[in-house]
């Protein structure tokens, strides 16, 4: 199938690994031109050929010098990926009913939502001039009622805003012929989830199990059905048909690529 993304301008952020990276090469194979954001480069990003932009996101001035760098460059853009986020918490934060004080809140909610946020605002004028789309990747545990080897708190609660904000947002562009969409994966093969240094390992050490025991255990603690962590690249192709203009009737939607774990009728 031909998605016609061919010479699409895209953005993606927090891109240098994980379903970033997997959105990244995906996009490039369908012939589009992508540039890719994050605080550092990694190798597995260099050899995909992307533009590279350092910048660190969280920093409340970042979003906006990214987007005129990215629109310098080129005035066109096509689509934007807020994929920037993630849920680590300081050592000791998961004996708190809340994980975590103040400064963790703010942390992940200004990561995981006030970021997404920042970035659309500044990228919507160029966005609209191109009758663009956005696809927010959010989570399935903003969804999911909490269980062992659950996510953080503020995380959780960053994505259901990121998610709310992607449905309100598509009613009000919609006049542009703008498209916004959600992506709410489940556990995924990411380092946060399967690395040795991600926030499942903080999980282990912080119950007094091993690692390897905890994720044996993961799949079936979190309901997924098909007994095996997701792959980055299925993330990645749902973004593809969200962002595709061969699907102009999809907008205000929030994709699961969760194996089921989401119990709704």
């Amino acid at each position: 199938m031909d998605l016609q993304l061919a010479d699409k301008r895209v953005l993606v952020t927090g891109a240098s690994k994980g379903i970033g990276l997997a959105i990244v090469r995906a996009f490039l194979a369908e012939g589009a031109s992508v540039t890719a954001v994050s605080r550092r480069s990694t190798p597995e990003l260099e050899e995909t050929g992307a533009t590279f932009v350092a910048a660190d996101l969280s920093e409340a001035d970042a979003p906006s010098r990214v987007i005129e760098t990215v629109l310098a460059a080129d005035p066109r853009l096509d689509i934007l990926v807020n994929n920037v986020g993630g849920g680590d918490l300081p050592e000791g934060s998961l004996g708190d009913p809340l994980d975590g004080g103040d400064s963790v809140w703010q942390y992940a909610l200004n990561l995981n939502f006030s970021t997404p946020v920042r970035v659309t605002r500044a990228a919507l004028p160029a966005l609209a001039e191109a009758r663009g789309t956005i696809v927010n990747i959010s989570s399935d545990s903003a969804r999911r009622v909490g269980a062992p080897g659950s996510d953080p708190m503020p995380y959780v609660v960053a994505k259901a805003a990121l998610t709310r904000f992607s449905r309100e947002l598509a009613e009000r562009v919609a006049p542009q012929g703008m498209r916004v969409n959600a992506v709410s994966p489940g556990a995924t093969r990411t380092n946060s989830i399967a690395g040795k240094d991600g926030y499942m390992s903080q999980v282990a050490r912080a119950i007094g199990v091993d690692h390897a025991d905890l994720m044996q255990n993961l799949l079936a603690d979190r309901g997924l059905l098909t007994n095996c962590l997701i792959e980055p690249d299925e993330v990645a192709r749902a973004v593809l048909l969200l962002a595709s203009p061969t699907m102009p009737s999809t907008t205000g939607g929030n994709w699961g690529i969760d194996a089921g774990s989401v119990k709704v009728a």
